[in-house]
């Protein structure tokens, strides 16, 4: 619920109880993790047949592996004998099959149950009707992506579609070659923060000259407030003397295959909803991964992206990563400042955004519009 400012410059936020309130929390889970697609799992994490990955979609442990064949399936991570967790462990691999580790049932890695004690003696058990519940997956920029709704949404409109909306150009995302790019490193961020504002600080500027010190000296427009994704197909120009996005602005490892003169050295950032930035710059890629795990508890991971031959070389990526793991820090430590504030009687009513800020609303009214009458 927003309330009306008098000033006609502000825009009303959403009221301070979206952030802490444990059953508004719960509605977000089911109406938008669990109706939208959400990014998962990077694909070359599980390389080898019989890896898998667990990961927390919603209010759902969503099992994510690699068949005998080679293809991503992905199935809830619920035993269908009596409700146990197939797999307790984030990660891992086996030979062929996934166990029970309560009463041994066992299924294939495509979901389907191929054995369990004194099997024989069920001969009316349909081993297909009882394998795992499959879930929806996609894989798109290298990674998988999935969704739990009974009917998801057009993957296209809502995911590919939003991309191409931000940049205006359905195929400037595609000359990053992100799907060909290796892992350089990899950042696990646990924050005490609300999911919403986690997004809404990613998607503003207003207070990079306050907090960010490193990413205005290489892009020194943010320092006056107005956040690349306020308008379609901007890309935040580097300084002039920066040779590339680094903590200390030296050059990084040349441009990408892909990019055009005209996306050499800028930043672009996308948020796609309902969880993921996507961070692109002339020579890497930055994508983050939020995983809500309570009102005020946020998991999110960041994955630094870079052309195979720059990984397998042992170059040091060290500055291009500090970079943004600066601003990572710093934004996430801002949201926790906010967090605690969001159940004080000060912000019952919400607060206000300022102009450069107008944006913002738009994704306000996007929760909303998700969480229908249960708002």
């Amino acid at each position: 619920m927003t309330t009306t400012p008098t000033s006609p410059t502000l825009i009303a936020t959403l009221a301070g109880h979206h952030y802490t309130d444990p059953g508004l929390f719960r509605q977000e889970q089911e109406k938008i993790f669990e109706r939208l697609w959400c990014c998962a799992v990077r694909a070359a994490d599980l390389e080898r047949p019989g890896a898998f990955r667990t990961v927390p979609i919603g209010r759902e442990s969503v099992l994510i592996t690699r068949n005998r064949s080679g293809a991503l399936r992905a199935f809830l991570n619920v035993c269908r004998h009596r409700g146990a967790q197939l797999c307790t462990d984030e990660s891992g691999e086996v030979r062929r099959s996934l166990q029970c580790p309560y009463h041994a049932w066992t299924y294939d890695l495509d979901g389907r149950l191929v054995a369990a004690p004194n099997l024989r003696k069920m001969p009316d058990l349909d081993r297909t009707a009882r394998g795992l519940v499959a879930v929806p997956l996609r894989e798109w920029l290298g990674y998988a992506w999935v969704c739990l709704a009974d009917q998801p949404p057009s993957f296209e409109e809502t995911v590919i579609g939003a991309a191409a909306e931000r940049l205006g150009d359905a195929a400037a995302l595609d000359r990053y070659g992100t799907e060909r790019l290796a892992l350089g490193k990899r950042i696990t961020y646990d924050v005490r923060a609300n999911w919403k504002l986690i997004v809404e600080n990613f998607m503003e500027c207003y207070h990079c000259a306050t907090i960010h010190p490193e990413l205005t000296e290489v892009l020194p427009e943010f320092a006056e407030g107005l956040a690349a994704q306020c308008y379609v197909g901007h890309g935040a120009e580097f300084a002039e003397e920066a040779a590339g996005f680094t903590v200390d602005g030296s050059a990084g490892f040349g441009r990408l295959p892909g990019i055009e003169d005209a996306q050499d050295r800028r930043y672009y950032a996308v948020t796609v909803r309902p969880q993921t930035f996507l961070n692109l710059v002339p020579d890497h890629v930055i994508v983050h991964r939020m995983f809500p795990m309570a009102a005020d508890r946020t998991r999110v991971e960041c994955d630094w992206l870079y052309l195979p031959e720059v990984v397998a070389s042992g170059a040091d990526v060290s500055r291009s990563v500090e970079l943004f793991h600066r601003v990572n820090a710093q934004d996430f430590a801002a949201c926790e400042r906010t967090q605690p504030a969001m159940d004080s009687r000060a912000y019952r009513d919400g607060g206000v955004l300022v102009p450069s800020e107008h944006h913002i609303g738009a994704f306000h009214a996007w929760v909303t519009a998700c969480l229908g009458d249960g708002r």
